[in-house]
C-alpha cells in the first residue's frame, strides 16, 4: 500500500496497543515501564521494516502463532468457541445471538453470483438486440427490462451499483437506439451509446466509487470488463445464431416471420389496382387538369393525368390507360350525327 497509508495504519496499531495501558516495574533500582502490549510489536505487524530483536527480521510482516502471541503479551489464552471465551473473562450469564441471513440476503447473494451476472448480460443484450431487428413484437423487450432489474438490483442493494452508474447505461440504450433508428448509419451516437452500456454495466460491478485505481481495483475492474464484454460478445453471436434457427420456414416459430416473396412476375403489385377497371370509362373534370387534377368516374372521385394537356372544369373525359398508380385520360370525343 501507498505510504500514507501504511503510515497511517503504524499509528493506529500503536495507539490500539498502547490503549491497554502499561505497567511501571522498578527492578535491580531502575524504572522499568512495561507495555501490556508492545507498540513495537503492533508496528511490525503492518511494517516490513520494523525490527525487533529476537522477535522479527526487518523485511517480512509480524504474525504469531496462537503460543507467540501469548508469550508476547499479545494473548491471554486459547479457546476454541465463544463459550470458553466467555468462561475465561468470566461471564457466567449471557444471551448469545448468533446472525442468520434473511431469504432476501440470501438472494441477492445468489444473484451477484458472476456467473448468474454473466446470464443476466446475455439476456439483456439479447433481448435487446432481437427487439431492435424485429421491433414490435415485445417478448424480447420485456426479457431484457426484467434482466436488467435482476442484475442492477442486487448490487444496488449491496451498495455497489450507483444511481449514475444505472443512468449510463440507461443513456446508451437510448443512443443505441437513436442511431438505429433515427440516424443513419453507425456513428457517434452508437460509438457513445455502446461504450456507454459497457460502462454502467461494468461500474456497476465494482465497488470504487472514488475512482481510486489501486491494484487490487485494477484487478476488480478488468475482471469486471472481461466478463462484461465477454457476456455481450457471446449474447451477440447466440442471438445471430438463434434468430436464423429459430424463424427458420420449418421451426416452431417459423410463422412468426415471414418468408413468402411476393413477386412481381406473378402479379403482386404495390398500388391499388381497382382504377384499372376504368379504362374506356367516362367522366367530367372536377378541378382544371393542369395536365393533373381531380376527375369524377363513376360517382367515385380520382386523381387523374390529361394527355391532351389543359383541361377545363366540367369538360367530358376518358380514360386510356392506368399506369403507376395514375389514372390518364383525354377529352371525349363528341359523336357525330
Amino acid at each position: 500500500m501507498p505510504d500514507k497509508y501504511q503510515s497511517y495504519m503504524r499509528s493506529t496499531m500503536r495507539a490500539t496497543a498502547e490503549s491497554h495501558g502499561k505497567d511501571t516495574l522498578i527492578q535491580n533500582g531502575d524504572t522499568i515501564v512495561k507495555w501490556k502490549r508492545d507498540p513495537l510489536i503492533a508496528e511490525a505487524m503492518v511494517d516490513p521494516r520494523t525490527y525487533i530483536e529476537n522477535v522479527i527480521d526487518t523485511g517480512k510482516v509480524l504474525t504469531f502463532t496462537p503460543n507467540e502471541a501469548i508469550k508476547n503479551g499479545y494473548c491471554e489464552g486459547i479457546a476454541n468457541s465463544v463459550e470458553e471465551v466467555l468462561k475465561k473473562v468470566g461471564v457466567g450469564e449471557y444471551i448469545l445471538k448468533k446472525y442468520e441471513p434473511t431469504v432476501i440476503e440470501e438472494m441477492v447473494d445468489f444473484m451477484i453470483n458472476p456467473v448468474l451476472q454473466g446470464i443476466l448480460i446475455m439476456i439483456l443484450i439479447g433481448g435487446i438486440y432481437f427487439e431492435l431487428q424485429s421491433p414490435g413484437i415485445g417478448f424480447p423487450l420485456i426479457a431484457s427490462i426484467i434482466a436488467a432489474v435482476l442484475y442492477f438490483s442486487p448490487l444496488y442493494l449491496e451498495g455497489m451499483a450507483e444511481n449514475w452508474e444505472i443512468l449510463l447505461f440507461a443513456i446508451g440504450v437510448i443512443l443505441l437506439a437513436v442511431e438505429i433508428f433515427v440516424i443513419p448509419g453507425f456513428g457517434v451516437a452508437g460509438i457513445s451509446g455502446l461504450t456507454l452500456i459497457i460502462t454502467g454495466l461494468t461500474l456497476s460491478l465494482v465497488d470504487n466509487v472514488a475512482f481510486d485505481f489501486e491494484p487490487r481495483h485494477i484487478r476488480a475492474l478488468l475482471s469486471a470488463i472481461m466478463l462484461v464484454v465477454f457476456s455481450m460478445f457471446t449474447s451477440i453471436l447466440g442471438s445471430l445464431y438463434l434468430s436464423k434457427k429459430l424463424f427458420a420456414s420449418n421451426s416452431f416459430l417459423g410463422h412468426l416471420a415471414l418468408n413468402t416473396v411476393e413477386n412481381t412476375e406473378e402479379g403482386y403489385v404495390g398500388v391499388e389496382m381497382h382504377a384499372k377497371t376504368l379504362i374506356g370509362k367516362t367522366g367530367i373534370v372536377l378541378s382544371v387538369l393542369r395536365p393533373s387534377g381531380k376527375v369524377e368516374i363513376d360517382k367515385q372521385i380520382y386523381d387523374a393525368k390529361s394527355e391532351d394537356g389543359f383541361l377545363d372544369k366540367d369538360t367530358e373525359i376518358e380514360v386510356i390507360r392506368f399506369e403507376t398508380g395514375q389514372v390518364y385520360v383525354i377529352r371525349k370525343e363528341e359523336e357525330e350525327l
